[in-house]
């Protein structure tokens, strides 16, 4: 007690003391750090948009003296003059968090780069060798910078139409040393044998990091640099390749999150269009091992366009690669995500626009039965992609050289859902779809539509068997005459699920709950006070769930 009073003592005097800060003139008003909605402990925190956040080391001495023109001294000191302009131009300016300082020696540095992209464009013989160091130095300093953490570090899909790219706030400068560099890769005095020495291994790994940036003009940029480079200098593709399939790696299977991966992919389908042939096992390992598994991310839809287009490059290259591929799409085959699902369908148009009859053969019996899935689908737009594929001739063709398998696995879906689907739309394409089985092959069209109509009716059949049953079970419980209590006791347990059904004297009232799997299965007939017959079965490797299965153990117990 007295402890207490101790300590109630103390929060008096510590509030009565604060109160008195509060009243103070001396004391500054306290300000809000955090603004947003409060819910339990937790704080939300409205978000700012980044302008830019690229770590610079800044110089330390920012101050630029201006340098005369090109034109305005002798072609003997050009070259020293051009040197002077490339150190120059490696002095860092701060665009974040003071972006008014420095202006007018922001504005020397903007100048003289603008000044050297016209001067290597417009001039012969101006790069020489002392050159090459100074410009791959420059743009090793400007460019390789650690890039700001992710706007989404959960690796949410970004949506173009409604999320703001985070723009480079130094890009006035950045772009134009893009610029310049590819101007100097693309100049018709560039020697790759000199400047090997200098874009080496490390240049290039340097590079490939800084497309995880999230300004996507110069990720454009970087696509047409990298593309360059992987052009001009022969020893460096097989290392490029290389560290590109070490980011598909890592972004499949680890981080899900990557700037990139559409420009990576865009500079593979250029890359791949000049393979030679016949294809090497590593480019058909790196289709089936990274190509193929990039389609199971979930932000596949930010660079689909691009993955496709590399697979379509790999299959009219080798056509023997047709089989494994669609096999890995099926595998790959969204089950609950509709768009995804259409693109997969897009995907597979393109494959069947490029496929041989004889590669068609081998894959068409797994394919239109996902392609009958599709159609049955009750989203109308995937339902609506799958029937486009009767809009194309070329598929026409090779359906109808393969009617006779084909039909029978499309016929069930198409025939159902010309009067099901709720979606009108999706009757008319289906009626199409319809017409031309029919005109291609009348006879086997009726065949399935006999075989369709028959298996129906035989599951009608089974259903009113199995109604008939029940009410005889119901009828036997009325009939006996001893019956002071009948109970049915039917347990399928699953996670708790359980399905009863309870016979009083005699009025009958019988609840079934089905699961997916029973484990064990307990049927106990009681008549009146006096067990009659009891019956357990335990099986854990059962899984029979049919209701024929149900139907058939109540029955045998009673």
């Amino acid at each position: 007690y007295i402890i207490r009073c101790h300590r109630i003592l103390i929060i008096l005097f510590l509030s009565l003391q604060g109160s008195n800060r509060k009243g103070s003139s001396s004391m500054p008003p306290t300000t809000q750090l955090l603004k947003g909605k409060q819910s339990g402990s937790q704080v939300t925190v409205k978000k700012e948009k980044r302008q830019s956040s690229s770590r610079f080391s800044l110089s330390n001495n920012r101050e630029l003296q201006k340098l005369p023109a090109f034109k305005d001294v002798p072609p003997v000191e050009q070259e020293k003059l051009f040197v002077q302009k490339l150190r120059q131009c490696c002095v860092l300016f701060d665009f974040v968090s003071d972006p008014l300082s420095d202006l007018k020696w922001k504005e020397v540095k903007r100048a003289a780069l603008s000044e050297m992209v016209e001067y290597i464009t417009h001039n012969r013989n101006v790069i020489t060798e002392p050159i090459y160091p100074e410009v791959v130095h420059m743009f090793a300093v400007n460019m390789f910078r650690t890039l700001p953490p992710s706007s989404n570090p959960t690796g949410a899909e970004f949506d173009p139409e409604e999320d703001e790219p985070t723009l480079e706030a130094a890009w006035p400068h950045l772009q134009l040393v893009y610029e310049f560099f590819l101007r100097f890769l693309e100049s018709p005095d560039f020697q790759p044998n000199i400047a090997k020495k200098y874009i080496d291994q490390k240049f290039v790994m340097q590079l490939l990091e800084l497309f995880d940036s999230e300004d996507p003009r110069e990720r454009d940029f970087l696509k047409t640099t990298l593309h360059r480079i992987y052009g001009k200098f022969l020893g460096l593709r097989a290392y490029i390749r290389k560290q590109i399939n070490n980011i598909f790696y890592r972004f499949i299977y680890e981080t899900e999150h990557h700037n990139g991966i559409a420009e990576l992919l865009e500079i593979l389908g250029s890359i791949i269009n000049g393979f030679a042939l016949p294809l090497k096992e590593e480019h058909k390992i790196f289709l089936l091992k990274v190509l193929l598994p990039l389609h199971k991310v979930k932000s596949l839809s930010v660079y689909h366009p691009q993955l496709a287009y590399c697979v379509v490059q790999f299959l009219e290259k080798d056509s023997t690669l047709t089989q494994p591929v669609v096999m890995a799409l099926l595998k790959y085959w969204p089950k609950t995500h509709s768009p995804k699902e259409v693109m997969f369908l897009n995907e597979l148009e393109e494959i069947l626009d490029v496929i041989e009859p004889s590669e068609f053969v081998k894959v068409m019996e797994p394919l239109f039965r996902q392609l009958a899935k599709c159609v049955s689908s009750p989203h109308f737009q995937v339902a609506e992609r799958a029937l486009y594929y009767w809009n194309n001739e070329y598929i026409m063709s090779l359906i109808s050289d393969n009617a006779a398998r084909i039909l029978p696995i499309m016929f069930p879906s198409l025939y159902r859902n010309s009067k099901t689907h709720w979606n009108k739309t999706i009757h008319g394409l289906i009626y199409n779809a319809l017409k031309l089985f029919m005109e291609m092959n009348q006879k086997l069209f009726d065949d399935c539509t006999q075989q369709f109509r028959a298996e129906k009716n035989k599951e009608k059949l089974k259903w009113k068997e199995r109604e008939e049953a029940w009410i005889k079970i119901e009828n036997l419980a009325k009939s006996n005459p001893q019956v002071g209590a009948f109970s049915v006791y039917c347990s399928y347990v699953k996670s708790g699920f359980i399905a009863s059904g309870i016979v009083l004297a005699k009025s009958l009232t019988l609840k079934v709950i089905y699961s997916n799997i029973y484990l064990v299965k307990t049927i106990s007939v009681t008549f009146g006070s006096e067990s009659r017959g009891t019956h357990k079965y335990q099986d854990k490797h059962q899984t029979d769930t049919s209701a024929e299965a149900l139907d058939k153990d109540i029955f045998s117990n009673i």
